[in-house]
């Protein structure tokens, strides 16, 4: 069997793994030269991001490892779709890169980073369910072993609450994919292979099943409720850096996985979903997100454990657009992600930046009070990302955002979801200006009028700003994405 193979469309994931060689090839040869590593790391993480480019923009079909015709498949699809993704997991991996202090960053730090990215940049590109199994995996596993890198040992219980959830998730996902190829008799997700076992009363059933079960195994890595338990506490306890890192790229890699899932099925029921099981399992999984998620959150003063639940919460966000069965859904759903994983990364950037101003005060909220006065660049830019979580002005692409999300499955008639996104999202509202009324509030007696500034961390959350900036004044830049 021969396979046609188009180099151009596989640089997204392949340029990180270049450069992941390299650093390890530099280090064997210049071991004490500190800063190679994360200069290869960041070429790489660049180079990638460059490659994806062309995809946002193609207008015919960027398909490659494909398999002679007439039975033929294509086992990677370089769609504009898995571009967006691939492009936002790459600058996400590239700030948390630059979030990482020079001092500390080292060559196992850069090698795991570019492990990651590698693996989410195929993951949402991959068709065959070997290659997609194997590349979701590899997204995931090195951010374990980044959690509890030279950290405390709060941090290694992160991890290995991270590990059972990805082994109990990795085990879902064996499970259906095994019933998928059971059901359709193909290895590969493709509308082709679902549309044949659809006609049969028997294969329908276990298909349905397989799709649940892969939703259950992908779920853990949304964070969505009722897999969303390890998301606290590995969030609080890891690096602020890597938290920022399982809040923005490995979401992405997981909506890229998700959605090739789901994409047969619009082969099949033609965008008029029904009352169907894997409809009814994604309803489940929005409506408990949603909810417990904001309620949670409403009731943390510990900022990064507040953003952790705003994690659950997003998820349902990212899964009501993908209940609707349709392109648009799955359009909807990578456009919620990428202004969530960017407006994320701010925050945690300005959470970064802030964090060990005030020792005493910890991670509160209380250590917020006054920042906009104190420091209106570490403030104006958390405000900015809050504001955008919330949906309010002048955050406005976090508002058509939410539209563009709540628009597939309003198309679709499941009005009861939607109504219970409206109200998560009126809730939403009050997690998030509480933070936000902080900034305003007046410094405590005794706080720096300056805190210290952590370079960095300030320059990913003000161009992560920007960004949101520019896309609040010509929100058409997401529409366009999605329409």
């Amino acid at each position: 069997m021969t396979l046609d193979i188009q180099w151009a469309l596989l640089l997204p994931a392949l340029l990180p793994v270049a450069a992941m060689v390299l650093v390890l090839l530099v280090d064997a040869v210049a071991p004490r030269t500190r800063l190679a590593a994360p200069v290869l790391g960041a070429l790489g993480l660049l180079g990638g991001a460059v490659a994806a480019v062309p995809g946002l923009v193609a207008t015919e079909p960027r398909l490659t490892l494909c398999t002679p015709a007439p039975d033929g498949r294509c086992m990677w699809d370089g769609s504009p779709l898995a571009s967006t993704l691939q492009l936002g997991a790459l600058l996400a991996t590239l700030a948390v890169l630059a979030l990482v202090s020079v001092r500390r960053v080292g060559v196992v730090e850069v090698v795991l980073l570019l492990a990651s990215v590698s693996g989410a940049a195929a993951v949402v590109a991959a068709r065959d369910l070997g290659t997609w199994l194997v590349t979701l995996e590899l997204a995931t596993l090195p951010v374990i072993a980044l959690v509890a890198w030279r950290e405390r040992r709060a941090a290694a219980h992160g991890a290995l609450t991270l590990l059972t959830t990805s082994l109990v998730s990795f085990g879902l996902l064996v499970l259906g994919t095994a019933l998928w190829v059971t059901a359709t008799g193909d290895p590969t997700l493709t509308g082709s292979s679902l549309a044949a076992a659809w006609e049969v009363s028997e294969q329908r059933t276990l298909a349905g099943l397989a799709t649940v079960v892969l939703l259950a195994g992908l779920a853990f890595k949304l964070s969505a409720v009722p897999f969303h338990a390890w998301t606290p506490t590995t969030l609080t306890s890891g690096p602020l850096p890597v938290s920022a890192l399982l809040a923005s790229a490995s979401k992405l890699a997981a909506v890229g996985a998700l959605v090739v899932v789901l994409a047969p099925y619009e082969s099949v029921l033609g965008g008029r979903p029904g009352p169907h099981v894997v409809v009814a399992a994604l309803v489940v999984l929005v409506v408990a997100s949603m909810l417990v998620g904001t309620v949670m959150a409403l009731r943390q003063t510990e900022v990064v454990r507040l953003l952790a639940w705003s994690t659950v919460a997003q998820a349902g966000w990212i899964l009501l657009p993908l209940t609707a069965l349709t392109v648009a859904g799955r359009q909807a759903a990578a456009a919620y992600a990428v202004v969530y994983a960017v407006a994320s990364l701010v925050a945690f950037a300005a959470v970064r930046a802030v964090h060990g101003w005030r020792v005493e005060d910890g991670r509160n909220l209380t250590a917020y009070r006054g920042l906009l006065r104190r420091d209106p660049v570490a403030g104006g830019t958390l405000a900015l990302a809050l504001l955008v979580l919330a949906g309010l002005p002048p955050g406005v692409i976090g508002l058509v955002a939410k539209v563009v999300a709540l628009r597939p499955a309003v198309s679709a008639g499941l009005w009861p979801v939607a109504v219970v996104a409206v109200v998560a999202a009126v809730l939403g509202i009050a997690v998030y200006v509480r933070w936000f009324a902080v900034l305003f509030g007046e410094p405590e007696t005794g706080a720096p009028a300056r805190p210290r500034r952590r370079r960095a961390s300030v320059a990913v959350a003000v161009v992560g700003a920007a960004v949101l900036v520019v896309t609040s004044v010509l929100p058409q830049l997401l529409v366009g994405l999605v329409s």
